[in-house]
């Protein structure tokens, strides 16, 4: 048990958004969340899995492809 639970603030802050983001996440069950009586906190490794999964690659493009015809 040692990731660190984070706040609703806390995750918003980390990605950068306001904190309707992550508590959007929370209510379509996007993001795993743990319920600590009435308070909500986000696993950092919750936070990660989440960017990862939605990160995209860069695409590499062959130089032959972006010649003109003649």
């Amino acid at each position: 048990m040692t990731d660190r639970y984070l706040t609703v603030d806390q995750v918003a802050e980390l990605l950068g958004t306001t904190t309707r983001f992550p508590r959007r996440l929370i209510e379509e069950r996007r993001i795993r969340y743990v319920k600590v009586g009435r308070h909500v906190r986000i696993p950092e490794s919750a936070v990660e899995e989440y960017v990862t999964a939605r990160t995209v690659e860069p695409v590499r493009l062959r130089r032959t492809a972006l010649r003109r015809a003649a």
